[in-house]
């Protein structure tokens, strides 16, 4: 009811029109494959059902489709839900109990670029910004998705069999394991799995027996 509900508000606008709709990550990937429209905003529910969660699918989307714009969209959750839809590459969040107005204006400013955070708390501001910049910066060095990478990588799997646990190409993958490694110091799978398990950036039960198979690619 919800969908339907944007849906109509949306085409109701002589500038805007929903030109795809999905209740799924992988419905979503799945339509946007050959889709080629510039000026697109991605709206994406935060409560999003299926096998991938709304963080998941925002961070996908930047990596894939760098030039559509993303709205994370949910009643607010908490300041560090918001932080994170935004760390992982969300343009801006909307409150879903904003207004029409306030909602059709939000969407108009992310589709220009703007950063948006429409119906956030305004003392939740700084703190945002200081959750993103830690995130960014602080002791864990990795990113997010490098993390979840060299997690993955830990259990002795290629980069084409990482790439498509994750859902990446394995182009992109074999890129974050080179970046991996520069930042840690080291030159191998092994030793990047194991350097970032003594930093406490990932836990290892114990070291699969494939890693060795692995670490070249």
């Amino acid at each position: 009811m919800v969908l339907e509900a944007i849906c109509l508000l949306l085409d109701s606008q002589p500038d805007l029109e929903v030109v795809l709709r999905a209740q799924t990550a992988e419905q979503v990937l799945d339509r946007l494959k050959g889709f080629r429209r510039s000026g697109l905003v991605a709206l994406v529910a935060m409560e999003l059902q299926g096998e991938q969660d709304a963080y998941w699918l925002i961070h996908t989307l930047r990596e894939r489709h760098p030039e559509i714009r993303i709205a994370a969209f949910g009643a607010v959750l908490d300041r560090p839900s918001i932080s994170r839809a935004l760390f992982v590459g969300a343009d801006g969040f909307i409150d879903k109990r904003a207004n029409p107005i306030q909602f059709l204006d939000a969407i108009r400013r992310t589709m220009r670029g703007d950063m948006v955070l429409a119906g956030v708390p305004r003392d939740w501001l700084g703190p945002i910004t200081g959750d993103i910049e830690a995130e960014s910066n602080g002791p864990g060095i990795l990113s997010r998705r490098e993390l979840e990478i060299l997690t993955v990588a830990a259990e002795g799997l290629t980069a084409k069999e990482i790439a498509m646990r994750i859902g990446l190409a394995s182009r992109t993958v074999t890129t974050h394991l080179a970046n991996i490694y520069s930042k840690l110091e080291v030159g191998t799978r092994v030793s990047a799995v194991m350097k970032a398990a003594n930093m406490g950036l990932i836990e290892m039960d114990a070291m699969s027996p494939r890693i060795s198979r692995a670490d070249a690619g």
